[in-house]
């Protein structure tokens, strides 16, 4: 047996494919850290993953857990390659699908088109049969109608199959009889039913994420296929899971059967890394933020937990209702603001940073790939942020002449010079940024002033201090390995599935042992479920959270419940929870009966988590990584003479003051004249902003 364990994660994201690899040795306990990016490859997302392990010099054959987040899922959403659905629901209801919701965004717009739904009408069929929302039988399911609906679907080329019945949730016998009986005349379908991905309620809601799960299928069935069998080729023969959106990781098989749950696995990934970083620096309160190559994200992170909602949406705009998708996602804000969004002028002479990219190819126009349009990259290094003579850490010529053309150009239309031109780029950048941080924190009721900012991605580094600043936020941290961080969050996740069941229950003493029963009924599913695969039911932990509201209201807020045997003693303790979370949320409270309309259950148990060892601090003095200065200009605090550090040579307890810059082979950090640095014992960057 190896004395050494390999432990891998890789990312695939918009522009780059990322990896983190560990490798410890279980004699010495020494443990060292490789990582690397390559090109993300579409359509052949694993061809790019398969290049990054070469590139990080990983030999599969030696690796004992791998860790993997993709894009493919929300990809084949949004680039509508997902194959022919049928859908087959409760009779009466074959139009849920396109009524949707009437509360649409461009209310005034009397010429306003509800998104078109992902299965047509003549693609959408009803079989006799009901239950009620107690989940009692009111009318007996008849199959009779099940050939002919197959014979049609075959007809029409269908090629994978969605059911969700009538209050499904409350009790899924009819869907799994139709599932049954659907296997049997037609086995070589893939088909997927409500109940097997949500237990909540919202009609439309699960209707749609059934039909979008069913959507993407076969598609990310294909591409775990390849995956996995690119990997088994190379000599892998270790652990692969796969990044879920609720920031845990599953098994493939699990995954490749409901897919739809890896809609957000990237950004996921970089939120639990933010929450498990703070623990690790005594930092429990968190503003994520992660700034690739074509979006940034954030996310709020309080008392160590990542808020996971099922309330999630794509493609909802200012002018669009969007679709939902009713899976455990965290709680983010996603805005096409990165490195690589491009810079445009529109009719009025406003100047727009993104939502469009130049990706990977072109990519910028310092790419010289033949990109043209002036990008938050092209300004960034023209304003001599990103140093021209080790751009991408030295691998790429920055081609200065093409970034100075898209620059003249930008300036042209606004009537101003390049320089000027290239700041308005980064501050417009930096706004919308800020615009999502508050989405985040103080359209929710929390104070980003008592919050840490952890900034990470490729372009983390060169933004967050600008971003704090504005939100009064006091310390910003960049990760050791921050390019690649969401691959790192990957390495800390555990197994992890959400439970959530819906079920209306008056918030008194004598409702205490229903509730009780309940969670205690999907704690032991959990269980079962994690030992059909394997895992030790006495390795499977909970947290318990529930849902309430004010009675009789439309939507609830979710509390996290104390460890223990709920009780009637324990009802007030409850209650009183739910009306602090509800007044910080929506600034007041009511005198008013409280209803539980479900609970969400997190069942967990760790695989392969990595344990971080802390360094003693050294020396204050940083000038060991001091590699030169040059003329930085800041964009809003104008140009000063900085002094550039070479990030691989900084060591735990330096310390330094800004104007600064430091210099990474995959990310760049600005560190502004007011700034104070220090780095901590795992390798961390800490800013205090003056």
């Amino acid at each position: 047996m190896s004395a050494k364990t390999i432990r891998v994660a890789t990312d695939v994201g918009g522009t780059f494919t990322d990896l983190v690899c560990f490798e410890t040795d279980a004699r010495t306990g020494a443990s060292s850290i490789r990582t690397a990016k390559s090109d993300t490859t579409p359509p052949d997302f694993e061809v790019g993953v398969l290049n990054v392990l070469k590139k990080g010099d990983v030999d599969p054959a030696t690796v004992n857990f791998l860790a993997h987040g993709t894009t493919v899922v929300i990809n084949a959403l949004t680039e509508r390659k997902g194959v022919k659905v049928g859908l087959i629901t409760t009779e009466g209801f074959r139009d849920t699908l396109e009524i949707a919701r009437g509360n649409r965004p461009d209310f005034f717009n009397l010429h306003y088109q509800k998104p078109e739904p992902f299965v047509p009408r003549y693609l959408r069929r009803e079989l006799p049969g009901r239950m009620t929302y107690k989940g009692e039988e009111r009318q007996p399911l008849d199959l009779s109608g099940l050939p002919a609906i197959v014979d049609d679907f075959k007809a029409e080329g269908v090629e994978a199959v969605a059911i969700c019945f009538l209050h499904s949730y409350a009790n899924p016998a009819h869907e799994r009889a139709t599932m049954e009986a659907l296997a049997k005349a037609w086995p070589e379908v893939s088909a997927v039913s409500s109940h097997q991905i949500t237990r909540e309620w919202r009609e439309y809601e699960r209707t749609n994420t059934a039909v979008l799960s069913a959507y993407v299928q076969p598609v990310a069935e294909g591409y775990l296929k390849r995956l996995s069998g690119g990997l088994k080729d190379g000599g892998f023969d270790g652990s692969l899971y796969i990044m879920q959106s609720n920031c845990g990781v599953d098994s493939v098989e699990a995954v490749s059967r409901i897919p739809i749950t890896m809609v957000e696995s990237g950004p996921a990934s970089g939120c639990w890394g933010a929450a498990e970083l703070g623990k690790l620096i005594g930092e429990p309160n968190v503003l994520a933020l992660d700034i690739g190559g074509t979006t940034a994200k954030c996310s709020l992170i309080e008392n160590g937990q990542v808020k996971i909602m099922t309330d999630y949406w794509i493609e909802r705009s200012r002018t669009s209702a969007g679709y939902p998708i009713m899976v455990p996602v965290v709680d983010l804000v996603e805005i096409g603001n990165g490195g690589g969004s491009i810079a445009w002028v529109d009719d009025f002479g406003k100047l727009h940073v993104g939502p469009q990219s130049a990706g990977a190819v072109p990519g910028p126009a310092a790419y010289g790939k033949g990109g043209v349009e002036a990008t938050t990259t092209d300004a960034n290094l023209w304003l001599g942020r990103i140093n021209k003579d080790y751009f991408c850490g030295g691998e790429v010529d920055a081609d200065m002449a093409a970034v100075e053309k898209s620059l003249t150009a930008v300036g042209e239309k606004l009537g101003v010079g390049i320089d000027e031109a290239a700041r308005g780029i980064v501050r417009i950048a930096n706004s919308n940024m800020v615009n999502a941080l508050k989405l985040v924190s103080l359209n929710r009721g929390f104070d980003p002033r008592d919050f840490t900012l952890v900034a990470f991605g490729g372009g983390g580094g060169m933004h967050a201090v600008a971003l704090a600043g504005e939100l009064g936020v006091k310390k910003v941290v960049i990760p050791a390995g921050a390019p690649v961080f969401s691959a790192w969050g990957m390495m800390m996740s555990d197994l992890r599935r959400d439970y959530f069941v819906t079920r209306l229950a008056d918030l008194t003493s004598d409702g205490a042992q229903a509730m009780e029963t309940l969670f205690a009924d999907t704690e032991a599913a959990a269980r079962d479920q994690f030992a059909g695969e394997g895992v030790d039911p006495g390795a499977v932990k909970f947290l318990r959270f529930a849902k309430f509201r004010y009675q009789n209201q439309e939507h609830t807020t979710e509390v996290l419940l104390e460890e223990g045997k709920i009780t009637g003693e324990r009802i007030a303790a409850i209650e009183a929870d739910f009306h602090e979370t509800y007044e910080r949320e929506y600034t007041y409270r009511l005198d008013a009966p409280v209803e539980m309309v479900g609970i969400h259950l997190v069942a967990f148990a760790e695989v392969g988590k990595l344990t971080m060892t802390k360094a003693e601090p050294g020396p204050a003095d940083a000038s060991p990584a001091v590699k030169g200065s040059r003329e930085v200009d800041y964009a809003t605090e104008g140009a000063h003479e900085a002094t550039i550090y070479d990030g691989t040579k900084l060591a735990p307890g330096m310390k330094f003051a800004g104007p600064a810059i430091i210099e990474d082979p995959g990310t760049t950090t600005v560190i502004h004249p007011s700034n104070t640095v220090e780095i901590d014992g795992y390798s961390n960057i800490h800013i205090e902003i003056g």
